[in-house]
């Protein structure tokens, strides 16, 4: 391979909306929530283009999407912090993800402003 083969590459997936059981507030344990989800995964080196074109072949983002709903919404989870260390954790085991940044908005606790946590984890 030339140095013009390959090339670093970033999964992305921002905005991504849906409702979870999270929080420490009585209204929170008992209802779901509205949150967003933004996430990078640093594949690291890759083709500048799969040989044969195979979705096999490249990480799909519709898992990556599924596997951030699932983790999001499998249970309830009192702190911010504990659901994006889980999200964190959970995407990191995914094939030829060397790095994962995340964030996890929490849209309707306050009036006048959203709360999130960012965190960041592996090679970037």
């Amino acid at each position: 391979m030339t140095t013009f083969d390959t090339g670093l590459q970033t999964l992305t997936l921002t905005g991504l909306r849906f409702d979870a059981n999270l929080g420490i507030l009585a209204h929170e344990k008992v209802e779901p929530q509205p949150i967003q989800v933004d996430a990078e995964l640093n594949l690291g080196q890759q083709p500048l283009a799969p040989s044969d074109d195979d979705i096999m072949h490249v990480l799909d983002y519709r898992k990556v999407r599924q596997i951030i709903i699932d983790e999001c919404t499998a249970e309830h989870v009192n702190l911010l912090e504990t659901l994006i260390g889980k999200l964190a954790q959970r995407l990191m085991l995914l094939p030829n993800v060397r790095g994962v940044r995340i964030k996890i908005a929490k849209l309707e606790i306050f009036d006048d402003c959203e709360v999130a946590i960012r965190t960041e984890t592996g090679q970037w």
